[in-house]
């Protein structure tokens, strides 16, 4: 069944709006026919409806977000099947998702992101301690709503900790730019897989960028397991780097104890309290998170003795690799991805290897040559034999666009350039014109190539000018008197006024009472030009009352103060 406005689910959901299409469905915004609701419906795509893997993972999703109640969590309130289509009917959650803020933005305040972790790490809790782990935490499956606060979505492919996974053996799940090195490797996932996840997200959130790129799905896994992260912007205070540092460290045990720890680090961070973030996460004091964010695969000669995995022999194996372990006095621990790297990278040799038979014998010398030149480049840089304990230096200058930043939001350019690892001054050119242009950047000073820490100049427009209220009040032509009579019409004239400078005169609005505006459609106010300054007025017919009238006049969008008020005594012709 094609999902389409109108249509209704259950008897009870009708769908009224899209909201997003996903790679397993639609998601719409329904009415709840029967208590009326507004709730939003994830409805799978028709060709998964025959898989029942993808069935399953959309039945559990139904059963994981269920297992949990927390106000991080979005709700999900109903699951159906009918007439070929599955339904998962979930809280219709205001806002929009973490993803698309970052696009806007791309660089959010550090305090946001506190905030954005605190919350998340809460409702990860929540959910760890029900015994479920996400597996896919990324900025797409956060929303925010309009009052800031957070809600995971998608627990498609979450798995409960004692389950058999729902994807074949080995099978990797998750979104690569913010999987887990245990997840890269096909270990199975835990609470700290989550944390592992989140923390990409928060260094994105405050860099602009993610720490992981490639030019491949496998390179990017082999980055998360092999590659320090880049440095986060100076920008950003050192006990929040060390945090967001620990949170990504490759080996699980260096991150932090559990989700609730974190959200305890960030909410103290965020409150300027270095101590207690400390005692929740020991790593935001110095150099131990940074150093476990950092650490890679040990050199292939280190004479520093391992612990040996467990054989398939038995017990008897590692009682021996214990007892060896023991007689060396100053044993080092290996990185936990040795084994999985090695065994990726045989494998990657091996498929190597077979183009270049197949290659070789279609009679391609030339690009043999090539392939194998690739090769030996491909096993290099996977295989690195010096270690990186720290993130790489910074480039020799940064380039600033100045047409990117012009017309920008100053706070979103002072915030962008920052990400960069610049400082910025802010001066004010004068005021704008109209309030749609106050505080956006008209100049960028220096641009171009610039060296690291320089200070950029960003010039700007402040708050337009307001109109200063008319001096007088609108006058009768040719009355010589406070008086005017009754049923009579007349000119009502006022002065006509000048704006501050740099912005126009758009019109005037008159208010009488007392009186009518032949011709308005609101008899007892009109609008006219910037260059009218009279109106005709019938006067009532009721001697012994008051005509009274003032008038406003706009620059552009502003208004200005109601001018003083013109009192006339209707007296009988």
């Amino acid at each position: 069944m094609r999902p389409s406005a109108g249509l209704t689910f259950g008897g009870r959901y009708e769908l009224q709006s899209r909201i997003a299409i996903g790679g397993m469905g639609e998601v719409w915004q329904a009415t709840d026919l029967v208590i009326g609701r507004q709730v939003a419906i994830k409805i799978l795509k028709d060709e998964y409806l025959g898989d029942p893997g993808f069935l399953e993972r959309f039945r559990a999703e139904a059963r994981h977000a269920a297992l949990v109640n927390h106000e991080g969590i979005a709700n999900v309130f109903d699951y159906g099947e009918e007439d070929g289509s599955a339904y998962l009917v979930m809280e219709l959650v205001p806002g929009e998702a973490l993803s698309t803020i970052l696009e806007r933005e791309h660089v959010l305040s550090t305090d946001k992101v506190l905030d954005i972790v605190a919350q998340t790490a809460a409702a990860l809790q929540a959910a760890h301690a029900a015994g479920l782990v996400h597996r896919d935490i990324k900025p797409g499956n956060l929303l925010i709503t309009p009052d800031g606060r957070v809600k995971i979505t998608d627990f498609g492919i979450a798995r409960i900790a004692d389950q058999v996974p729902l994807t074949a053996t080995g099978q990797v799940m998750g979104t690569v730019q913010y999987l887990s090195p245990e997840q890269a490797s096909g270990h199975p996932a835990s609470p700290t897989t989550d944390i592992y996840s989140l923390g990409i997200v928060a260094y994105e959130c405050l860099a602009g960028r993610r720490p992981f790129t490639g030019e491949s799905q496998v390179a990017i896994a082999m980055a998360q397991i092999n590659e320090a992260p880049p440095e986060l912007p100076v920008t950003v205070s050192e006990p929040v780097r060390n945090l967001v540092y620990a949170c990504i460290a490759k080996n699980p045990a260096d991150r932090p104890q559990s989700a609730a720890h974190l959200a305890r680090a960030a909410q103290a961070l965020r409150r300027g309290d270095v101590h207690s973030a400390a005692a929740a996460v020991p790593a935001v004091l110095g150099a131990a998170g940074a150093t476990a964010a950092t650490m890679l695969l040990p050199q292939s000669g280190a004479t520093a003795a391992t612990t040996v995995l467990p054989s398939a022999s038995g017990p008897g194996s590692s009682g021996a690799a214990e007892g060896e372990a023991e007689t060396t006095t100053a044993p080092k621990k290996r990185s936990p991805w040795t084994w999985p790297l090695i065994i990726l990278i045989a494998i990657l040799a091996i498929v190597l290897i077979g183009t270049i038979i197949a290659f070789a014998t279609s009679g391609g010398g030339k690009g043999l040559s090539t392939a194998t030149n690739t090769t030996a480049t491909t096993a290099t840089t996977a295989a690195p034999t010096t270690p990186t304990t720290a993130p790489p230096t910074t480039a020799s200058t940064i380039q600033i666009d100045r047409t990117k930043y012009l017309g920008m939001n100053i706070d979103e350019a002072e915030a962008a350039i920052q990400g960069l690892g610049l400082a910025t001054v802010r001066q004010e050119s004068g005021p704008a014109s109209e309030p749609g242009q106050a505080n956006t950047v008209t100049d960028v000073n220096p641009s171009g190539p610039v060296p690291p820490g320089t200070t950029i100049t960003l010039t700007y427009l402040g708050a337009p000018e307001n109109p200063a209220a008319p001096a007088s009040g609108p006058q009768i032509a040719g009355a010589t008197s406070g008086d005017v009579d009754a049923g009579s019409t007349v000119q009502l004239t006022w002065d006509g006024q000048q704006c501050p400078a740099g912005q126009q005169i758009s019109g005037y609005t008159v208010t009488v009472a007392g009186g009518t505006i032949p011709g308005s459609a609101n008899p007892t106010q009109t609008s006219v030009g910037p260059g009218q300054t009279a109106v005709s007025v019938l006067i009532g017919n009721t001697p012994g009352q008051q005509f009274t009238a003032h008038f406003m006049y706009f620059c552009g969008q502003l208004s200005s103060p109601e001018s003083p008020t013109s009192t006339f005594d209707i007296t009988a012709p």
